[in-house]
């Protein structure tokens, strides 16, 4: 029987900002691939190719000048982009452009239904890159591009996200504030960088109220971020009727994070995935695109990164 699960996860993904002491450290990138090993799941995915994303996919959700100079910043050499707080490395723009164009590939196996979901295992991540800028570790958006390809390429009408990263994803906001067909709900911890994401943020014109944000104070966990998803996205998403579901997946949420004060533990990771699955399978058909952004705790990304994917997989 073919796996109705697929995971991305290239190699390539490992080698940015190798040989550099950063909380976005290749490590990351084993620890989730080893806990996939020890707990047997790889045997049980379909495993996806990367691509490279092209310049008109990429400008679907960034400026030109800005790909332009995050692409230049890394071919000079630089030691991050002039752009904001993100290392770089000698091949940082050729992985980022994988990153997201593997997530493409991925929206296409579930948007057609080859797949029921997935899970990419992708870095560098991509929540705070606005489209004119990179910033907070991330080059390109990768959940923002995809969002915005299955419209374009596959006629998805309505696009919801869920952002669970401890950190509010600046950059999908921004892109698609004034956009009604994209519901972003975001959960993350107030005050922690970028700054952004207070609760009157609900976006703009047209899309007035499908920009959802709960901004809590370090020391939350369970009941506030899976009572901001019961109680709060699972109505709105009945209201916005959804065609495909994406998951800005931060796993610094967990308790112990190293960038974070939440408390989210691994079986809170699992009752949340279960949470948007059964939103998706209301209405969207299962589909739903789950895509790494944080986690910087080994153990902990590697633990919560197994009982997420183990939950897709049910």
């Amino acid at each position: 029987m073919e796996p109705k699960t697929a995971l991305l996860a290239d190699p390539i993904y490992r080698e940015h900002l190798v040989g550099r002491n950063h909380p976005e450290r290749p490590e990351r990138f084993d620890a989730v691939m080893d806990g996939f090993r020890k707990a047997g799941l790889l045997d049980r995915v379909l495993r996806v190719e990367s691509r490279r994303v092209t310049e008109e996919e990429m400008l679907l959700c960034h400026s030109l000048e800005y790909l332009r100079t995050a692409q230049h910043d890394v071919e000079a050499g630089y030691p991050s982009l002039t752009t904001g707080d993100t290392e770089i490395t000698a091949n940082s723009w050729e992985i980022a452009c994988k990153a997201a164009g593997g997530v493409l590939n991925v929206v296409d196996l579930v948007a057609t239904g080859k797949v029921r979901n997935a899970f990419c295992a992708t870095r560098p991540p991509g929540h705070h890159a606005t489209p004119h800028r990179g910033m907070g570790f991330c080059l390109l958006n990768n959940v923002a591009i995809g969002a915005r390809y299955a419209q374009r390429k596959h006629a998805i009408e309505r696009v919801l996200i869920v952002d669970w990263d401890v950190h509010h994803g600046n950059g999908t906001q921004e892109i698609f504030y004034s956009d009604p067909t994209v519901f972003f709900f975001s959960t993350h911890q107030w005050p922690l960088y970028p700054g952004t994401g207070r609760a009157n943020e609900t976006g703009a014109g047209a899309a007035k109220g499908t920009k959802m944000n709960f901004p809590f104070p370090a020391g939350s966990g369970r009941k506030e971020i899976l009572g901001a998803v019961e109680q709060s996205l699972a109505p709105a998403a009945t209201r916005f009727q959804p065609d495909l579901i994406m998951i800005s997946c931060g796993f610094d949420s967990r308790t112990g994070d190293l960038l974070g004060g939440f408390t989210l533990t691994d079986r809170d990771f699992t009752d949340l995935t279960r949470a948007v699955m059964a939103m998706a399978a209301q209405h969207a058909g299962g589909r739903v695109v789950s895509v790494l952004e944080g986690g910087y705790a080994l153990s902990g990304l590697a633990s919560a990164a197994v009982a997420h994917l183990e939950t897709l997989l049910s």
